[in-house]
Order: structure tokens, then sequence, then C-alpha cells
């Protein structure tokens, strides 16, 4: 038995177009993987394909040797998802929001708690329609935090955030990984994690390519 999330051989397709292929991943308890690569290169597919919200034409993933690919039950118990949209109705308060996603998540803790630790406290009783993208960023890493998943995947997580916003993600980040928690996490900038805990996995190095159409085969 393995306690490591894996990905083998996964490929991804949209719509005619091949994202990337041959890909593989491990994930082992504590660690970070951080997604680099050009844009287009498939990070946020792969994000997706794990999350279950997009197939993989072929390949699988597995958690201690189960497969889990699509596994819906499996995948709302143990991955929690953070993508470039930050999941939250505008025209409910931030407190409605992540009582919203507490219930769902079961998440029995204090909210109140949960959104001080990335300074988004002050702003519970606001509408999100009225807040800055930093502040609405917040708010949506506050929904991180009451869901009680070990595998965190957080598609640019610092996007809308100031440096103070950035310093308080990494401490988070970095408790998780001290806890047992997994992160796969896409970015462009440095997010201030554990050297020793984190590995990268270039995207671009699994694009697909083409087979090469020379002149003649064109006539």
């Amino acid at each position: 038995m393995s306690d490591k999330l894996r990905g083998h051989n996964l490929t991804c397709i949209r719509g005619d177009r091949p994202i990337f292929s041959g890909l593989n991943f491990e994930l082992p308890p504590g660690r970070a993987l951080i997604l680099s690569g050009a844009n287009g290169s498939g990070k946020s597919s792969l994000m997706k394909i794990i999350a279950g919200l997009l197939p993989a034409q072929n390949g699988n993933i597995s958690f201690n040797d189960r497969d889990i690919l699509g596994d819906k039950d499996w995948i709302s118990h143990n991955i929690c998802y953070l993508a470039h949209k930050n999941g939250m109705k505008p025209e409910m308060t931030v407190a409605e929001n992540l009582a919203f996603w507490a219930n769902m998540e079961h998440h029995d803790g204090d909210i109140r708690q949960e959104a001080m630790k990335i300074g988004i406290d002050h702003c519970l009783g606001l509408s999100v329609c009225y807040l800055s993208s930093g502040q609405a960023r917040r708010a949506a890493l506050t929904r991180v935090l009451c869901h009680p998943a070990k595998f965190w995947l957080l598609d640019e997580p610092t996007v809308g955030l100031d440096s103070a916003g950035v310093e308080l993600l990494a401490g988070l980040m970095n408790d998780h990984l001290n806890a047992g928690g997994c992160i796969l996490a896409a970015t462009h900038i440095e997010l201030g994690l554990d050297p020793e805990k984190s590995a990268t996995l270039n995207m671009s190095d699994f694009t697909y390519r083409a087979p090469d159409i020379w002149e003649e085969d064109l006539l």
C-alpha cells in the first residue's frame, strides 16, 4: 500500500486539442507539488482532472493503490479545489458564503477564527460584491480552511493578494504540510514554502507535440 497520490500516464484533450500526454506525478504526505510551465501547458487542466471536473483521455490517478479518478465520493471528502474564480456568491455576505461552504464540508470550527488566519475577519458582514479583488481572494482562501480535506489544489492562489496576504498564505500552507496535508499548486511566483517539503513539476515537459509534417506530405 502507498499513501501517495499518484498520477500515471495521464493524457488531457480539450476540445480537439491535445494539451499534455504521458504525465506522471507523485504527491507524498506532507509535501507540495508546484506546477510550473508556459500558459496553456495544462496546469489548470491537471487540477480539474484530479478534482473530477474534467475527464482524462488516458491514464489513472490512485491513492493507497486505489484508482480514485472520477470517484466523486472520495474526491468530495479528500480534495479541496480553489480555481481562478473564488466560488463566492456576490450578493451574499462573506459570512453567509463561508457558512454555506462550511456546512457543505461538515466543518464544525469557528468561521471567524478561520477568517482571522488570512486577515479577512473584519469583512465578514460585507457582501462579496463590495470586496476588493484581494479581499475576495482572502475570503475564498478561508473557504479552503473550512474544508477538512487532506489535499489542497490551488490554482494561482496568490492572485490579487498583497505582500501581507502572500505571507499569511505561506504560513497557512506550511502549517497544512506540517500537519501531514498535501498541496498541488499552480503558480508563477514563489509561494514561500519549505523547500525541503516541495518539488516542482514542469508541465511543459509533457506538452503534446504533433508529429512533424514534411512539406511533401502537404502537396
